[in-house]
């Protein structure tokens, strides 16, 4: 059997294996909320731009509101993924790099779990790494004219619709023309220019919605950096940046990684395959180990750097391997690592029913109780509604559980078009999409002829809150201790009324404090 058919083989059995595991386990935060995006479709949202809310739309307008639905993408998606990485190591190096790159990639945990859970980075990954493919490409047609240049633009430009951080693959493209004698000449060609344009028609979306919502994606990503803060030099936050790597790309195939790049910098510095596949992954690396001085980046935030990095590290311990046979076990012990890292994040109920013990933090316990514990919600609101003899709004502590139970609720009950299932506490500040979706704190245009409010009571210019004098619940996690200020001033009484516990296998996997708000009456100035 060939190399290229026992790729094909392996990805169309492990993408079906992938599809029947995507439906078995309840959303994670980030789903939710980006399913909530795919509800209301915007050109834009607070933190990103709209490519995960159409693909997101575009499932479930296929197969339904459910969690098959929001992840049916990400599947396809990883095997898109491993396919490019896999032609684009054979067409640098051979057929036996790409096999194993695309093993590697398909063990290594937080590939893994990009590959069964709907959010940016698969969208991100999958259009840097097909950008990267076809960059090369034009690159080997160089100095003719190649429709791969406009192309690669687009791509970028997709990949930035998902995640801004694929702008960088624009810094990649012109190192690789800069540092590369042969290719500078590439400046005083249409092709680049013509990557460039099309890159930049993709950024008109979200360049256009942040015109109209006061540039908050700007503050969101200083936030996200944190260079909303005073800067230093804290090298705990980047030893912690750099050892959480070895856990999400499994200790051994990480250091396996790092090590392949250390030994063989200057060699691939002197081949042009080595330097461009080096400055596809160098900046992205470099730039969040440099926030990282200040405050630790997410692990997955530089995932893209380890793409080209990783078909550089196959090529390197091919050749090591087969010079050395011996290596081939420890090869095996870095997959089966990676594997049963991937098992224990994603399915790690396979492990405890063949009797192995867990440790009390399951980290899939993330993706589980939310259906649970929205259904026991709505038995709540249920009970509350027939004692009051009204009906009543939502209110929850934060975005990720008023996501959850957005999706989770089998009555959504919204108050109006555009309106959540459940709103979050109301605030001036703009913190994420909930800030620009109807909140509960708006006031609306009032009928011409409507009667003023009596009593010192300020209301904008003939707007009226539909929202007051009703009564609300307010949902929030155990481990506070009382009701937020907010929502205190907000209601004219505000009662702990019941708590709710989500247990699993004995274990308590999350709990939640349900408060009955009476009369709302609005912030008071």
């Amino acid at each position: 059997m060939s190399t290229t058919r026992a790729v094909w083989i392996f990805l169309a059995l492990l993408t079906a294996i992938r599809l029947t595991l995507i439906g078995t386990t309840d959303l994670s935060f980030d789903e939710a909320h980006y399913w909530m995006w795919s509800e209301r479709l915007a050109p834009a949202y607070f933190s990103k731009g709209p490519g995960v809310a159409f693909t997101i739309w575009s499932s479930v307008a296929l197969f339904g509101p459910n969690e098959f639905g929001v992840r049916f993408w990400s599947p396809v998606l990883a095997a898109g993924t491993s396919l490019l990485l896999y032609y684009l190591a054979r067409r640098l190096f051979s057929a036996t790099t790409g096999f194993w790159i695309v093993i590697a990639v398909n063990v290594t945990p937080i590939f893994n779990i990009g590959s069964f859970v709907m959010t940016i980075d698969p969208l991100s990954i999958f259009f840097w790494t097909a950008a990267m493919f076809t960059f090369w490409l034009a690159l080997e047609r160089s100095p003719e004219s190649s429709w791969h240049w406009p192309l690669t633009g687009l791509l970028i430009g997709l990949g930035f619709l998902c995640k801004y951080t694929n702008t960088l693959e624009i810094v990649s493209a012109l190192l690789v023309l800069i540092l590369v004698p042969r290719f500078r000449r590439e400046f005083r060609k249409r092709g680049l220019y013509l990557l460039l344009l099309t890159f930049a028609l993709c950024t008109i979306p979200p360049l256009v919605w942040n015109s109209q919502h006061a540039w908050a994606t700007m503050g969101h990503l200083r936030s996200r950096g944190s260079l909303d803060e005073p800067v230093g030099v804290h090298p705990v936050e980047l030893l912690s940046f750099l050892g959480i790597h070895f856990a999400v790309y499994s200790p051994l195939i990480f250091a396996g990684l790092a090590w392949a790049i250390v030994r063989r910098w200057r060699r691939w510095q002197e081949q042009f395959k080595g330097n461009f596949l080096l400055w596809f992954g160098v900046p992205v690396f470099a730039f969040y180990f440099i926030l990282s001085i200040n405050r630790a980046a997410n692990p997955n935030w530089d995932g893209l750097a380890f793409l080209s990095l990783g078909i550089l590290a196959a090529s390197y311990w091919r050749e090591r391997m087969e010079s050395r046979p011996a290596l081939n076990r420890w090869a095996g012990a870095a997959l089966f690592l990676g594997l049963l890292l991937s098992v224990v994040a994603l399915q790690s109920d396979l492990l405890r029913n063949i009797g192995f013990g867990l440790p009390r933090r399951d980290p899939a316990d993330r993706m589980r109780g939310w259906e649970t514990a929205a259904g026991a919600v709505e038995e709540v609101r249920g009970e509350v509604e027939t004692q009051l003899g009204e009906r009543v709004f939502l209110i929850a502590d934060e975005r990720d559980r008023a996501s959850e139970f957005a999706f989770y609720f089998k009555d959504k009950r919204l108050e109006g078009p555009g309106h959540p299932p459940v709103y979050i506490v109301e605030s001036q500040d703009i913190t994420n999409q909930f800030s620009f979706w109807p909140r509960y704190d708006e006031f609306v245009e009032a009928p011409p002829n409507a009667p003023r409010p009596e009593g010192d009571v300020y209301t904008e210019e003939n707007g009226t809150n539909p929202f007051e004098g009703r009564s609300a619940l307010y949902i929030q996690a155990s481990n506070k201790k009382d009701a937020p200020r907010n929502i205190r001033a907000a209601f004219q009484s505000v009662e702990p009324f019941r708590t709710l516990e989500v247990r699993r296998f004995g274990r308590l996997i999350r709990s939640f404090e349900i408060y009955v708000c009476r009369n709302y009456r609005t912030l008071p100035l």
